[in-house]
């Protein structure tokens, strides 16, 4: 079984929204939802004044340090909210009508920083909820595939400077994601994404998308 025919997402620089209409999930994109400049001062600022952290995990009997820098924020043990943070959270909430109370930030320093296939964890309730993703900075290959190995092909998405994506609450049960290296010399590319993750919080649907 053929799910996707090839198909990869140029960058063309033009305001969009795409719905990818993947089997059992919803995966929705805006490209440039913030505004060149809104998306420039919101780069720089989570670069500079981010608490960037480097954490490590075991693979193969190693401890080995992510490839990426990382924060949290809200949620029960996340930093607290700031202002600008809490801006952005507001509009992604407008335009998908969901709900969120926290978020990950991760920090593609360059080329070589990346994350590998993989499914988010389920959070302290116990089920899986949309998580939104928003992209500042440079441009990266988001690429999806099914979980179920009898059906072959991948979505490669170039996630954009101002760009949002929205993955719905299935997509971790059916499909693996991620972010690979690049030999190309660019620069960095900062990912939040925006999580639901009290326990018996409310599980939102996902409102018709409004397009820009």
């Amino acid at each position: 079984m053929q799910l996707f025919d090839d198909f990869e997402l140029f960058d063309e620089g033009t305001r969009r929204f795409v719905d990818f209409q993947l089997p059992n999930t919803e995966l929705r994109l805006w490209e440039q939802f913030f505004p060149r400049t809104e998306a420039d001062k919101y780069f720089r600022i989570l670069k500079e004044t981010t608490p960037w952290q480097q954490r490590t995990r075991k693979m193969y009997d190693r401890i080995l340090p992510d490839p990426r820098l990382t924060a949290y924020y809200g949620g029960t043990k996340g930093f607290e909210w700031t202002t600008d943070l809490l801006d952005i959270k507001a509009k992604v909430e407008a335009a998908c009508g969901i709900i969120f109370d926290r978020v990950l930030l991760n920090y593609y320093r360059d080329g070589n920083d990346s994350v590998s296939w993989h499914s988010d964890t389920l959070p302290a309730d116990g089920v899986h909820h949309p998580i939104a993703s928003v992209t500042f900075g440079e441009t990266r290959l988001f690429k999806v595939r099914p979980k179920d190995r009898l059906v072959t092909g991948q979505l490669e998405i170039p996630l954009t400077h101002g760009s949002f994506l929205l993955m719905g609450e299935t997509m971790q049960d059916h499909y693996e994601h991620h972010i690979p290296k690049t030999s190309k010399k660019i620069g960095a590319r900062i990912n939040l994404t925006f999580r639901i993750s009290e326990p018996g919080k409310q599980v939102y649907t996902i409102a018709p998308a409004s397009q820009p």
